[in-house]
């Protein structure tokens, strides 16, 4: 299938579908099935080194570290069975949507289990509800191979930036912390397949609701003053990020995500160790992550340690055959259409929700209600949000809260006051600074990729 997600080709899967398990059994239909592997996980050890000047107004070390809870180095215990420790179960909103709870991975509170390992975890939608960023214990998990490190040393980290550059480098996290200039951006990171569950027809993939996705104060430094140091060759065309996860099969293709070198060079593009005035969760990527603010996150490549400048365009399978969408409208296509070109997925486009009410929630007649949301406008801003609770037909406006910059999610606000009791549907959009809107009706792909339809919320009036 043209730009199917083959990113979890390698892997047994717990509700990803469309899979071949580590034995080399593939597993057929479109559909999840369960499988009875028994879930595990691993003992964490992080041995970490931070400087004073995590980035602007920034913490000293020593508050930095107490906020942390490292210092020097630190043991993070979570050596117990996934499903051992799961702490119930929730039931998502399409087929197959049952989904256990789990508290048992090292640095995260309550999330959605999708998979063991390597770790898919949801974070739940509630969470979203609570305010822009989102906490470094409840950000979604997604690794793509079998073999990802439990132990970093970072005072042995090493960063190699190298190929088409005049003076290839070996940086330590200190010298990167130290060395260049402190950059922050607050920024969306959402996966490609965020909301997958939904497509209909159903494709094959992690069955993702809408909470693999999330927002962060992101600090480290920019990846242009790094090359910059390591002096970009003429003729340079292309810059690939590697990090140190790897595949349990020989077979198994590296991670490799690759940029345009102008997009590369353009300031925001960074390389952060911080997250949310904190170090990186190690299953967010520590100590070292790529950040492309406005894009997909398969470009966020995590425990990123290796950085080549390439005179060629990168033709590796996950730029060249994974992670695929028609170069159409949308990324539509009808299902089982061919012959359309496709291109690699790149930014984000708009999206809006309802945090606070969920589909069968029951209001009052006559008195007014709160809505509120988040909202953002996928590699622009928010220009407006708008809600209507009649099909459409009248569009408001909704009050939006601060700015927290043009990458980043943007809370809003509104009341109403139903008139009558019975079934009635809110709706939602936003309109981005570039006049992009979110589609009424849903796009499709075989990939399951880039979900943004205006999002309906189901009430009782009673």
């Amino acid at each position: 299938m043209q730009g199917a997600p083959t990113d979890d080709l390698y892997f047994r899967n717990d509700h990803v579908a469309g899979c071949t398990i580590e034995r080399g059994e593939p597993c057929t239909g479109a559909q999840w099935v369960p499988d009875s592997c028994e879930a595990r996980w691993y003992s964490f050890g992080v041995t970490t080194v931070m400087s004073e000047h995590l980035g602007p107004g920034a913490m000293s070390r020593r508050r930095f570290l107490q906020a942390t809870g490292l210092a020097g180095s630190a043991c993070l215990v979570g050596g117990v069975s996934a499903l051992d420790a799961q702490a119930g179960s929730v039931h998502l909103p399409f087929a197959n949507g049952m989904r256990d709870l789990t508290r048992a991975f090292p640095q995260k509170g309550e999330m959605i289990l999708l998979r063991t390992r390597p770790p898919m975890l949801e974070t739940p939608f509630d969470v979203f509800d609570r305010g822009v960023f989102t906490p470094n214990d409840r950000f979604f998990v997604r690794w793509h191979l079998g073999y990802m490190p439990t132990q970093v040393d970072a005072d042995a980290f090493r960063l190699a930036v190298r190929g088409q550059v005049g003076k290839p480098l070996s940086l330590s996290l200190r010298q990167l912390m130290t060395e260049f200039e402190p950059f922050e951006i607050a920024a969306v990171n959402q996966c490609s397949g965020n909301s997958r569950g939904f497509f209909q027809p159903r494709v094959p993939g992690g069955q993702w609701a809408n909470g693999a996705m999330g927002c962060a104060r992101w600090t480290g430094v920019r990846l242009k003053d790094v090359l910059d140091r390591a002096g970009v060759n003429a003729g340079a065309v292309q810059v690939r990020f590697n990090g140190m996860d790897s595949g349990n099969l020989q077979a198994t293709p590296d991670f490799l995500k690759s940029l345009d070198i102008e997009h590369a060079r353009d300031g925001e593009v960074m390389l952060a160790y911080g997250m949310n005035g904190e170090a990186l969760p190690l299953l967010n990527g520590f100590p070292l992550r790529l950040v492309v603010p406005g894009w997909y996150s398969t470009y966020w490549v995590k425990m990123l340690n290796d950085i080549e400048v390439l005179d060629k365009a990168d033709d590796n399978y996950w730029m060249a055959k994974a992670y695929l969408i028609p170069d159409t409208p949308h990324a539509n296509a009808a299902p089982g259409q061919t012959g359309f070109k496709s291109v690699p997925i790149n930014r984000l486009v708009p999206r809006s929700f309802i945090t606070n009410l969920r589909d069968g929630d029951k209001v009052v007649a006559g008195h007014a209600v709160a809505i509120r949301g988040i909202a953002f406008g996928g590699d622009a801003g928010v220009r407006k949000v708008l809600w209507s609770s009649d099909g459409g037909a009248r569009w408001l406006d909704a009050e939006l809260e601060a700015d927290h910059g043009r990458y980043a999610f943007r809370r809003w606000n509104a009341r109403f006051t139903p008139a009558k009791r019975g079934d009635m549907e809110l709706m939602v959009k936003v309109i981005n600074s570039d006049g992009v809107e979110q589609p009424v009706e849903p796009n499709w792909n075989g990939g399951g990729f880039m979900r943004n339809v205006v999002e309906r919320t189901k009430l009782v009036v009673a």
